[in-house]
Parts: C-alpha cells; structure tokens; sequence
C-alpha cells in the first residue's frame, strides 16, 4: 500500500499534454485524494460503527444519520475530537447539523414523494453548476475552433451528467435541463451566422418557411428569445442528434 500511494505521489502530471513534475500535493480530482482519505479516516469510519450510527462518506465529505437534532450535536462534538487526532479539523462553513432534506451529498439531494416514499433528486446548486459549466465558454463571433471546443465540451457535460446523475428520481429536472442545452445551442449556432441574411438563408436550406426565417432575420440579434421560440422547428432534437450532443431524458 505505501508503495502503491508512494507511486502515485511521484508520477507527475499531464497538463495540455505536457508532464510535468509534481514536488507536493495531490492533482485536483484523482484518484489518489479518495485512497489517501480511505486510509486516514478508517479509524474515524470504525468509531461510528461502535457507535451504532448509520453514516455514508465517500473521501473527506460524510453525512451522519440520527433521530434527533440533540444526537446530532453529540456526533458533531465527537467528530471533532476524532478528526482532532488525526489532526484534521472539520471545515465548520460546510457542515451542519439539519434536517436530511435541508442537506446534499455528491450532488443529490432527498424529496419526499406522495405516499410518504423518500427519494433522491439532483440537488439545486449541482443543477446550477452544470448550467454554469455550460455558459462558462461562449463562443465568438469568430466562430470555427471555439464553437467545436464548445460542442464538445457540451457532449462531455452531458455524458459526465447522466452517468453522476442517473439515479436520480425527478426527470422534469432532466427534462428542463435538456431543453436549456438545446435551446443554448441554438442561441449559439445563430450567434455563428453572423448576419440576419446569412441565418435567412440557412433557415430556408433546413425547410423553414420563408416568414419564420424572415422573422428570425429581422430580429437577429435577440439570440435567446429567437432560439426559444421560431428556431425550435428548424433545430430540432435531430440537429442535436447530428451533433453527437446526447439526450439527458
């Protein structure tokens, strides 16, 4: 085992291709910063079985399961003293004693269905995040590499979701979201026409009518409200498709 995570510590990283060496620290998301906490935190997983409580942790981020807001205070209070030996502290902004339903881990978070049935739905800063990753890059008026590196980086967000996100129990979240890309994309590839003449001309190819592509035109430069409404018939779920963008729903 310290020959694996001595390893791990020394073999660099790849940054655009090029290795570089690392002198400290673990890389941001790989898979050595869950081992490592695996490692640490096996006396803190094997104090609360003794305990009886019911708790899930993947890396540093655990949630702890009790009846009442008093048992969770007396965990909290015991927690510290744990992580005080190991001489970890508990990053006090980011844990709480609350309510299940007020609380999120690894991006879900609980609902309660009718009949009282208990059930996961994509938390609402995950949601926000993926939104956010999405309007991060925007591509210009220059239009080619960026709008390509844009496309693809959409497709990976849409695969990372669905896998991350695949048990969740709410599809209208997955519904709304679907609908947000495309209609994201679309704002996008009409930004890339660049002219009102070049987007009536486009719209006509794709079989739009001659008033809706006249329409569009005119009113070119109000991207989002046009890609809401009258391009949704000429780029469709099968202009996505052609994209390779997979469907969330």
């Amino acid at each position: 085992m310290i020959r694996l995570v001595r390893a791990y510590l020394t073999s660099g990283i790849m940054d655009g291709g090029v290795f570089q060496e690392r002198e400290q620290g673990t890389p941001q998301g790989g898979p050595l910063s869950p081992l490592l906490a695996n490692v640490l935190l096996d006396e803190v997983d094997k104090q609360l079985e003794r305990l009886g409580h019911c708790f899930v942790r993947y890396a540093d981020d655990a949630n702890v399961y009790v009846r009442s807001r008093r048992a969770g205070q007396r965990v909290m209070v015991q927690l510290r003293k744990l992580y005080g030996r190991l001489r970890l502290t508990v990053n006090e902004a980011k844990s709480a004693v609350a309510s299940v339903f007020q609380r999120k881990f690894l991006g879900y978070s609980f609902w309660v269905a009718p009949g009282g049935k208990v059930k996961r739905r994509v938390a609402d800063k995950a949601k926000g995040d993926v939104q956010a990753a999405g309007e991060e890059t925007d591509p210009s008026l220059r239009a080619d590499a960026a709008s390509n590196r844009w496309w693809n980086d959409c497709a990976a967000m849409c695969w990372g979701g669905r896998h991350i996100f695949g048990l969740a129990d709410t599809p209208k979240v997955w519904r709304e979201l679907d609908q947000w890309i495309r209609h994201r994309m679309r704002a996008i590839q009409l930004k890339q026409w660049r002219r009102g003449r070049t987007a009536y001309r486009e719209l006509l190819a794709r079989g739009t009518s001659p008033d809706v592509a006249c329409m569009v035109a005119g009113n070119y430069r109000r991207l989002w409200r046009n890609s809401g409404q009258a391009l949704n018939a000429a780029l469709g779920i099968s202009w996505a498709d052609q994209l390779r963008i997979p469907r969330l729903c």
